[in-house]
């Protein structure tokens, strides 16, 4: 590409990014895109925001339009699909995937007049906003159904990428069914996805082959579920979604991502001009983190247990992430009473204490 190509491009990027803020401020439809890393069909994360896309058209009607791009993989793919969504004339784009996350930020440089909204990432510009929900604390509840209800006292966990949000959710399951039960072991399974039903489906048998009556999930599909039914005799936990169709058994309860709100205020921030880069990281107390039914499979006591426990830590009464707690290596993490400043939990990079295996890099 010449010089010469190169200026037009850019003149071209600057003149439809200006044309974009001139009809948003006009009172032209707000036009909103999102970037999807699985199908919306997924029955996990990507059906969840795609939820709060149509709540964000139920709430503004015709002041709106919503377009979407699913399955797009993270990387180059995703900033090409990022730039083209900005090209078409959208007014804010969220991107949903913590590997948009750079993608996010090239794009939005070259669009200034653009908000962008990342999730689950940390880097921020004057155009771009990040927001994530906290999944560790609904981690908190399954482990503790877990580590009450195994039989076997293997416990399995299907994860996707070895990033902080997902190092969480493993040490805080782990944490609380270590409470439950003390006999309790982890299996961790790095499936390298967070979309990929057949994948997803042989780490849960794995696992299961391995002896364990409990699978927990940081993947979006619901291969795992149907594994567990297969099997028999095993629970698993519904991820981003309530996974019903397969309640009572195997699935017992489910963390619940709910954005709609957030997507409606965000929207509405953007129509009043109030709209600001901001860091979102809310959880059950403010309600972006639900917990699904759970069902009669769960004995009563156990029930009773785990719904005190979401209503200790949706009152802020009580922290997942409590000291006293260790490194996987012995050290002192936490001490007597300590709770995990968020600084530490965005960066997670270790395991517990009594957690075994390695994190990959």
């Amino acid at each position: 590409m010449n010089r010469r190509t190169l200026l037009s491009t850019a003149a071209a990027l600057s003149l439809i990014s200006a044309t974009g803020a001139l009809a948003a401020s006009h009172g032209d439809k707000l036009k909103v895109g999102f970037i999807y890393v699985g199908p919306i069909g997924d029955g996990g994360w990507t059906f969840e925001h795609d939820k709060g896309r149509l709540a964000v058209e139920a709430e503004f009607g015709d002041k709106v339009e919503t377009v979407y791009q699913e399955s797009v993989p993270e990387g180059a793919d995703a900033e090409r699909a990022i730039t083209q969504m900005a090209l078409s004339g959208a007014n804010l784009i969220f991107t949903t995937s913590f590997g948009y996350m750079d993608p996010t930020i090239n794009v939005a440089a070259k669009f200034p007049d653009v908000k962008f909204e990342h999730a689950t990432g940390f880097k921020r510009a004057d155009n771009v906003g990040v927001y994530s929900a906290r999944f560790y604390e609904g981690r908190a509840i399954q482990g503790h159904i877990a580590g009450k209800m195994t039989k076997t006292n293997k416990i399995g966990y299907i994860a996707s990428f070895p990033i902080p949000e997902v190092i969480r959710g493993i040490n805080s399951a782990y944490i609380h069914a270590k409470k439950a039960n003390p006999a309790v072991e982890f299996s961790v399974i790095w499936a390298y996805t967070w979309f990929d039903p057949a994948k997803e489906s042989d780490a849960a048998r794995a696992l299961i082959e391995n002896g364990a009556d409990v699978i927990l999930q940081h993947t979006d599909s619901t291969a795992p579920q149907a594994a567990a039914q297969e099997a028999g005799n095993v629970i698993t936990f519904g991820q981003a979604s309530d996974m019903s169709e397969y309640a009572p058994m195997p699935r017992v309860s489910s963390i619940i991502d709910n954005w709609s709100p957030y997507y409606i205020a965000r929207v509405q921030a953007v129509m009043d001009g109030t709209w600001a880069s901001d860091d979102t990281w809310d959880g059950i107390g403010s309600g972006m983190v639900g917990i699904g039914e759970i069902s009669d499979a769960v004995p009563a006591d156990v029930k009773a247990e785990a719904l005190a426990l979401k209503d200790s830590i949706a009152s802020g009464d009580y922290h997942p992430f409590t000291g006293p707690l260790n490194k996987q290596d012995g050290s002192v993490w936490l001490a007597e009473g300590e709770t995990a400043p968020d600084g530490d939990l965005l960066g997670l990079n270790f395991y517990v204490e009594g957690l075994t295996g390695d994190i990959p890099n």
